[in-house]
């Protein structure tokens, strides 16, 4: 250690108060987080690129200081989404210190990746007060039964008026609309089942009509359009 002149002719004075960091809330338990290995908690976070186009969800499982699992969701760029697959091959397995200051790949999920050691560092997961915390592969419960991102997608123009293209229960493919051409409600069809059901050798047509579903007053409709064509 090399000190200034000015440092080496000062006199030394006992620092009196050394109570160590703030605990934060980790896993149900109150942590003086001193190293990386200190940190655990599971929890999510955005992250945006710079351009603004394009967003990423990540979730983060992390254990003693480890990644031990991540899920990595993106919107708005088709680039995101071969950066999200690179991401996956690179965080499980670091520390969060390593994955902090680890190319990954694209703007918005590093950003998430920021986001998500503010909040894990300062003891704000959403498994602070969870005792023993979540296990590995509770991350995929954002997926729901499906394994399937929840994607909301809407467009509207002055001219013409709204258009539901997805939501929640799945790629809608008809608007239900009323006498005043109000939209009423929608039929969808979930992709997550559908697939499902294909893959388990299920007839393509019953399968497409098992897995199709309609919400809100959608059978009182006095008028039907396919938001995407009409």
């Amino acid at each position: 250690m090399i000190y200034s002149t000015e440092i080496k002719a000062m006199c030394p004075v006992a620092q009196g108060a050394n109570h160590g960091p703030a605990p934060i809330p980790e896993e149900g338990n109150w942590v003086q987080a001193r190293e990386i290995t200190d940190i655990s908690g599971l929890t999510h976070g955005v992250g945006w690129c710079a351009p603004q186009q394009g967003a990423c969800k990540l979730t983060l499982n992390i254990k003693s200081g480890i990644i031990e699992e991540a899920l990595i969701e993106t919107i708005g760029c088709s680039g995101m989404t071969h950066s999200a697959a690179m991401a996956a091959e690179i965080l499980p397995g670091k520390t969060i210190l390593e994955a902090l200051n680890t190319d990954l790949v694209c703007d918005a999920i590093n950003v998430a990746m920021r986001e998500l050691f503010l909040q894990i560092v300062y003891g704000r997961s959403q498994s602070a007060f969870s005792e023993g915390g979540l296990a590995v592969g509770s991350a995929l419960e954002d997926l729901g039964k499906n394994l399937r991102s929840q994607v909301g997608t809407m467009y509207s123009s002055k001219a013409k008026g709204p258009r539901y293209l997805e939501l929640t229960e799945g790629y809608v493919t008809r608007l239900g609309l009323n006498e005043d051409d109000e939209i009423i409600g929608y039929e969808f069809l979930n992709l997550g089942k559908l697939a499902s059901a294909i893959r388990r050798g299920e007839d393509p047509k019953a399968a497409l009509e098992a897995a199709t579903g309609c919400y809100g007053q959608y059978a009182d409709a006095v008028k039907y359009l396919d938001p995407r064509a009409e």
